[in-house]
């Protein structure tokens, strides 16, 4: 190592691996020397899983955020302006990631009609989660990659993007990221939650409104878990001064009724012109009035904007905006196959993983970043828990252009949903838990 290094790796370790705390300056160097080079992946990963083990503080958190925010630039957005010239409010939506998330498609520009700029920046899929990216890209024409000035010029004229991060933003979290991924230690909840709010708040944005979602379909598998992440990322975003707000929602079951990309993006049409699942809806108005609310508007009436059209205008620029073509037809899946109901009943349940699994196996889905996806493949779904069916009815359709994929697929949903002709259904709430300062 260089003689001019302040710390050794190994020392650092040894801090971890003995349960002691790491000083704000030995945090920031390990970050800085990893992003150049001087600590060794081997050690790193040692690191990780020392903090794994043994948990960090939160200001251990807290100063591990800053110092992955400090390795790259910072995003700002105080140059927006109202029509009145005061500046304008930035609010953004965080998901933790599930089977039919396709909120973002509908909520950002829900937002953008009260004033509220909402620069969505968004990921990919890889598994069984769907990716924001990857839904939008079906619509014919549209980029996901802007400059920052294209970013900012859209702000400004249509209040609401949704794109892809650039590389400038927290560069240690994607190194730190992918060895997290092959060593086992995605889910050291210190690391999640530092990877999350280093990009959310080196993003720039004023307000953040997070989507942590728990069950069968999600992340984090229970409720306990999933609250100990909202806290943190809550923590975060405060100390960092952004207002931050968690939501706990439920992912035992999909959210709506498609699992795909295209598919996705019609029934996020369908939620803007009014109509669409119950529950998209539901948690599309309840996001959208938390990041009015954190961004410091208090009288707007995000469901009154989804019925009279409001929506859906700025949804249809917002799509111009990035090349795309809001009224294109969008692809659909060459082959289909349905699985149908084998007995009269009531559903009373539908695994969240099992269809996200599906999804992914049909084509909608990646297993390696590089892999590329069908725009049309994916999973319909006819009936939800609480639905009545009678047998010979269908449950799902599955979508692909290549039916090869159709056998390992049908295997992924065996089991994945139960009719019971009692039709004892309880339902669950689908927002769990509400976590703010």
């Amino acid at each position: 190592m260089s003689t001019a290094e302040n710390f050794d790796a190994v020392d650092i370790i040894r801090v971890k691996r003995d349960k002691g705390i790491l000083s704000p300056e030995q945090i920031d160097w390990t970050i800085d020397a990893y992003t150049r080079g001087i600590i060794a992946d081997e050690q790193m990963s040692a690191l990780n899983m020392a903090i794994l083990l043994n948990g960090m503080n939160r200001e251990e958190i807290s100063r591990w955020t800053a110092a992955m925010i400090a390795s790259g630039e910072r995003m700002d957005f105080s140059s927006l302006r109202t029509p009145a010239g005061g500046v304008k409010a930035t609010a953004d939506k965080h998901s933790t990631g599930g089977v039919g998330d396709k909120i973002t498609l509908p909520l950002a520009p829900l937002v953008a009609v009260f004033g509220v700029a909402v620069p969505q920046l968004s990921g990919r899929g890889l598994g069984h989660t769907g990716g924001t990216l990857d839904k939008l890209e079906s619509i014919p024409g549209w980029r996901a990659a802007l400059s920052n000035e294209e970013m900012l010029a859209q702000l400004q004229e249509v209040g609401a993007v949704v794109c892809a991060a650039g590389t400038g933003l927290a560069p240690a979290d994607k190194k730190l990221y992918a060895l997290r991924d092959v060593t086992g230690t995605v889910e050291a909840i210190p690391l999640i939650a530092s990877s999350i709010m280093s990009k959310k708040i080196a993003e720039g944005t004023g307000a953040l409104v997070l989507d942590v979602k728990v069950g069968s379909g999600a992340f984090m598998k229970n409720l306990e878990d999933a609250r100990e992440l909202a806290r943190t990322m809550v923590d975060l975003g405060t100390d960092a001064g952004v207002n931050t707000v968690a939501l706990v929602t439920d992912m035992d079951t999909p959210l709506g009724l498609t699992a795909g990309n295209a598919i996705e993006v019609e029934e996020s049409v369908e939620v803007l012109a009014g109509g669409g699942p119950a529950d998209v809806v539901e948690l599309t108005v309840k996001l959208a009035e938390e990041m009015l609310a954190a961004a410091g508007v208090t009288d707007a009436n995000p469901a009154a904007a989804l019925k009279d059209g409001r929506a859906m205008d700025v949804w249809n620029r917002m799509i111009e905006a990035q090349g795309g073509d809001p009224r294109a037809v969008l692809p659909v899946a060459k082959e289909s196959e349905v699985i149908v109901a084998q007995q009269d009943g009531v559903v009373t349940k539908m695994d969240a993983m099992s269809v996200g699994v599906a999804a992914w196996r049909l084509g909608a889905g990646r297993a390696r970043k590089e892999d590329i996806v069908q725009a049309g493949a994916g999973v319909r779904m006819h009936a939800k828990p609480g639905d009545t069916v009678k047998k010979g009815e269908p449950i799902y359709t599955l979508l692909t252009d290549t039916p090869e994929k159709f056998a390992r697929a049908q295997e992924a949903l065996e089991g994945s949903f139960a009719i019971e002709a009692s039709g004892n259904y309880q339902p669950t709430a689908l927002i769990l838990d509400r976590i703010s300062r």
